[in-house]
């Protein structure tokens, strides 16, 4: 028996119980959790927003150590740590062919599966495939990447999600230059990693919008030069720090539909919105033909950052040696899974930046 956090039902509180794991499979490893992050898909799976069978496990942002692996598993090994990566690609549909793993046909197929059942035998699902908020896990071999050098095994949980999210944001979808102008909406753990990244890149002025004042430290120390609290005159707050043209870039961290339309509003002329939080069908965004012809913007989705976990993590791992990215500075509150619903409350409330379950 293991303690996990479950969601009994769409709308239902989240219950902190023993659950019975079974062991790993041909093909699975299991892995025990040294920290997981929460992140806004674990509430918007909660809340019904994205929809994954349920009773189910949560948390999908982790890492830890392989504890013993099944039959055809040679990747990784007991003792090694590692990083879960709750969208697999499968290699053979046709995004994957097409090298877009991020869009991958097959990479939910798991979240059916039953993972674990209760004492009393109730069958549970991983909610995004791995399972993360519990102090084991049992996932397929496609879900784990080796933690890369020089990475402390917590910090790594946040590559899982957050970081690769962000980084990808800035330089796989909007493809940020040098010297351009970014605005990032929304603070909180993608957001900060998004402000990273946007350093990084080596974006010239980057904006941090929020409609809380005080995480604007937490944004400076990301990396934003300048900090504007959300109102109804955002996009114009935001163009008056670019001499009025707005910036090159806006990249929305919130997935609310007056948030998007604030990102494509403080956009340059020809320049890039991209839209990283995941919002429900009820937030329609509209737009009329001729502003589309005017403006010349481009508007685009972002999943998972657009990027290839395999790929993207040994240049991760660079800056986090180089003490470039900071891990550590996107986590403003570390809790144990009784913190969970304390954490999604906070989200609610639009406080802190990421909350970090440590096992």
């Amino acid at each position: 028996m293991i303690r996990a956090a479950v969601l009994p039902a769409v709308g239902s509180p989240l219950e902190i119980i023993g659950i019975e794991l079974p062991e790993p499979g041909p093909g699975q490893v299991r892995v025990r959790l040294a920290a997981a992050g929460v992140c806004h898909s674990d509430l918007s799976l909660s809340n019904g927003t994205m929809r994954v069978p349920v009773p189910a496990v949560l948390g999908h942002e982790g890492a830890g150590t392989v504890v013993s692996v099944g039959e055809g598993v040679s990747h990784v090994a007991p003792g090694d740590g590692v990083v879960l990566n709750w969208a697999p690609s499968c290699g053979t549909c046709h995004p994957c062919t097409l090298g877009e793993v991020w869009l991958c046909a097959q990479a939910m197929s798991g979240a059916a599966s039953v993972h674990a059942r209760t004492e009393d035998g109730t069958e549970l699902h991983p909610g995004l495939n791995v399972a993360a908020f519990a102090e084991e896990t049992v996932v397929a071999a496609n879900c784990v990447l080796p933690v890369p050098d020089g990475v402390p095994l917590t910090d790594a949980a946040l590559l899982g999600c957050a970081v690769l999210t962000g980084w990808g944001a800035v330089h796989h979808s909007a493809r940020v230059r040098e010297g351009e102008t970014v605005a990032v909406f929304g603070v909180g753990g993608v957001g900060l990693a998004t402000l990273q990244a946007a350093r990084i890149a080596g974006a010239s002025t980057i904006v941090a919008v929020d409609v809380s004042p005080e995480k604007e430290a937490l944004a400076r120390a990301a990396g934003a030069t300048d900090y504007v609290v959300a109102s109804e005159t955002t996009a114009k707050d935001v163009r008056k720090l670019t001499g009025g043209h707005g910036v090159d870039v806006s990249v929305e961290c919130v997935g609310r539909a007056v948030t998007i339309r604030a990102a494509w509003d403080a956009t340059r002329r020809g320049g890039r919105t991209t839209v990283v939080g995941i919002g429900g069908k009820e937030q329609q965004v509209t737009f009329h033909a001729l502003e589309l012809f005017h403006w010349g913007r481009t508007l685009s989705g972002c999943v998972y950052g657009n990027s290839d976990p395999a790929k993207d993590l040994p240049v991760l791992a660079e800056h986090i040696r180089a003490r470039r990215l900071d891990l550590g500075a996107l986590v403003t509150e570390r809790i144990t899974l009784e913190g969970i619903p304390g954490a999604f409350d906070n989200m609610l409330a639009g406080k802190g930046g990421r909350a970090l379950v440590v096992f």
